[in-house]
């Protein structure tokens, strides 16, 4: 059987993009492991947050907000970002990049701050609220997806990890590493941080999607975590932590680069991430229970990648969410499934400019790297771009033109 549509990873990226498409094609959904959603998606820190991923992805998230509430996948918790004295500046600058894209924002004062976050230490004086700010409830949205696929049909099969990929006559086959074979005319890159290493397999040019760890602990904490404590996040970076049934789950906002993993937290980012938090607040710890760690992939302008490769007939890039994958899924995967059907824009992803996700613009032309990088001929800027193409971005080039 040749499907019209396969995607590689049935992760949440996947998964939703897969059931966006199953009313208007017959659609094959490949996952690698046992079951869909073990990597990122099974290790979210589960919240959505309209200033998460900059104001680039803010379109994205806005536009989710409202299937994501319709569906009760969102419970209110509200975000803090907090800074000290010197972060003064910090702050109203990151409040002045979301001028104009929707997102409320308010200054709160010292005693708003500490009234909000008990045990805050004083020198945390400087707060913005985002009450927008919601818990996601990450396995019933993507056990949403996935039922959602099945009942319009998708064929989803699990331990088929792609090995091979070859187009010839307009059809992709997909070969399994145990050996086994399917096809379709359209293929879909949904391979999180694996999406360069499909490209390779089909011959086409990675895009540098790049995989960095995060590491979240769950601490025991006295006394416990009230449940209306907000998302408190560093204005620099620092740190995050929320309240899970009294207990704190937090994160050193860590990015360490990694390889394509069944990623491990490491004993010292957890420390760190101790230190960062004991650091803020008087709160006593009193056991980790759990840790974990999780891997987010972004495109070099750390922007998703949602578009048809210009240079690769039928080939699909849906990768490069970074850690607002979850929060964004259901504009990215409706706007998704547009692209890929060749559907105009619907209520949901009319205010969404997909050029602005759209993979072409990593694409090298020869034209603009002859006239503003030098080169000594349009030959020689175009062999670089063979090369790269061929060997990748980082591999040294030799100029045979």
């Amino acid at each position: 059987m040749i499907h019209d549509i396969a995607v590689i990873g049935a992760g949440m990226a996947g998964a939703s993009l897969a059931a966006e498409l199953a009313a208007h094609a017959r659609v094959l959904l490949l996952e690698a492991e046992d079951a869909p959603g073990y990597h990122a998606t099974g290790r979210s820190a589960a919240f959505w947050e309209e200033c998460y991923g900059g104001p680039g992805v803010v379109p994205l998230t806005r536009a989710s907000g409202a299937y994501l509430a319709q569906h009760g996948f969102l419970t209110q918790r509200g975000a803090l970002y907090i800074g000290r004295t010197e972060d003064r500046a910090a702050m109203d600058e990151f409040r002045a990049s979301y001028n104009g894209t929707g997102v409320q924002i308010e200054r709160l004062a010292p005693e708003a701050l500490a009234e909000r976050v008990p045990h805050v230490r004083p020198e945390w004086s400087e707060a913005l609220y985002q009450p927008a700010c919601a818990d996601i409830d990450v396995a019933g949205l993507h056990q949403h997806y996935l039922a959602e696929a099945r009942r319009q049909g998708v064929t989803i099969a699990t331990r088929a990890r792609v090995s091979g990929l070859a187009r010839a006559n307009g059809v992709w086959t997909i070969t399994g590493q145990t050996g086994e074979t399917w096809q379709a005319a359209t293929l879909v890159n949904a391979a999180g941080a694996w999406a360069d290493e499909i490209a390779r397999l089909a011959g086409v040019a990675p895009i540098r999607i790049a995989p960095f760890r995060r590491t979240v602990a769950v601490l025991q904490v006295e006394p416990q975590a009230p449940a209306d404590l907000p998302l408190v996040i560093d204005v620099g970076g620092g740190f995050y932590f929320k309240p899970d049934g009294g207990r704190l789950w937090l994160s050193p906002h860590d990015e360490i680069p990694s390889e394509p993993c069944d990623a491990a937290p490491e004993e010292l980012d957890v420390a760190i991430a101790i230190d960062r938090f004991q650091n803020v607040t008087d709160w006593r710890i009193a056991a980790v229970e759990h840790r974990w760690a999780g891997l987010r992939s972004f495109a070099p302008d750390r922007m998703p990648v949602y578009g048809f490769d210009a240079d690769a007939d039928g080939f699909f890039w849906f990768a490069g969410q970074g850690g607002f994958g979850i929060q964004t899924a259901p504009a990215a995967a409706r706007l998704g499934a547009q692209a890929v059907l060749g559907l105009g824009a619907d209520a949901m992803t009319a205010g969404i400019d997909p050029a602005a996700y759209a993979p072409a613009r990593f694409k090298y032309n020869w034209e603009v790297m002859f006239s503003t990088q030098g080169y000594s001929s349009k030959a020689s800027a175009q062999n670089v771009i063979d090369s790269i193409k061929q060997n990748g971005p980082d591999a040294e080039v030799e100029d045979n033109s």
